[in-house]
């Protein structure tokens, strides 16, 4: 969606078309995508696919007042989206207290125990392998909740470092997508990085209990197979998209480091 997003509108501004609508051009095709995966019950995902319009649209400067009206009625969609399902509801009611007596035992079993995790990590962590929460507690430890397990095993020390490494790799991203001079670049650059931030949000999120659980995978750190290997594409667009450039390509040849080249 992202390749097939950002070929449309580098056409449309290589052609020099600054009066076609944008959401006009590339929103049918995301509706479409989104409407299917939400047939499939998985608000997560159609969630990660509105931020990645959203910020295609936002790169692609259309109007802020069109902007807002379509953000407000995406929250709106989603508000309905959660108030008429029952499980989205109760998730969404429980993760600022997921101790309360009346949802432990349910909804609030993985926030709680994913806080439960991070609190008895300290500074820096039981051990590595060593995770307590993982054995039965922590469902999805592996995956949706990954990051519980790095507070507990790595401490506070685990979790910091890996939110700056992410933060290093999702600026990275978008300091090549502001300076790329190749539209199309600069469209699958900033939509690869609106995917990972997005992603990024929405799993530590949801483990440390600010926002419902919505069960996306962390990149490049949860356990996985297809995700993985999308993500990997997404970051081999990257690096090809910034050994073409010019200035990054000088500074590579100047390290000496022949791999590099």
């Amino acid at each position: 969606m992202i390749l097939w997003a950002s070929y449309l509108l580098a056409r449309k501004e290589k052609a020099g078309r600054h009066n076609v609508n944008v959401f006009a051009l590339i929103g049918p095709g995301f509706l479409l995508i989104m409407a299917m995966i939400l047939y499939g019950r998985d608000l997560g995902t159609a969630s990660v696919l509105a931020a990645i319009l959203a910020g295609l649209l936002f790169v692609s400067g259309i109007q802020l007042r069109l902007f807002g009206w379509l953000t407000a009625a995406g929250a709106l969609v989603l508000a309905g989206l959660i108030a008429t399902s029952g499980y989205r509801a109760q998730r969404f009611l429980v993760f600022l207290d997921p101790f309360a007596p009346e949802d432990y035992k349910y909804a609030g079993w993985q926030p709680a125990h994913s806080l439960l995790g991070l609190a008895s990590g300290g500074l820096f962590g039981v051990g590595l392998g060593a995770s307590r929460q993982k054995w039965g507690n922590l469902a999805e430890a592996h995956t949706d909740f990954i990051f519980a397990v790095i507070g507990e095993e790595l401490g506070l020390f685990g979790t910091l470092a890996t939110l700056l490494l992410l933060a290093l790799l999702l600026f990275s991203i978008f300091k090549l997508a502001l300076r790329a001079s190749d539209p199309m670049v600069r469209y699958v650059s900033a939509g690869l990085g609106c995917w990972f931030a997005i992603q990024i949000v929405l799993n530590i999120g949801s483990a440390i209990s600010v926002l419902p659980v919505v069960g996306v995978t962390l990149p490049l750190v949860s356990y996985g197979g297809s995700a993985l290997i999308a993500t990997y594409m997404g970051i081999g667009f990257v690096l090809g998209a910034a050994r073409r450039d010019p200035v990054i390509y000088k500074g590579l040849q100047e390290t000496g480091i022949k791999w590099l080249r």
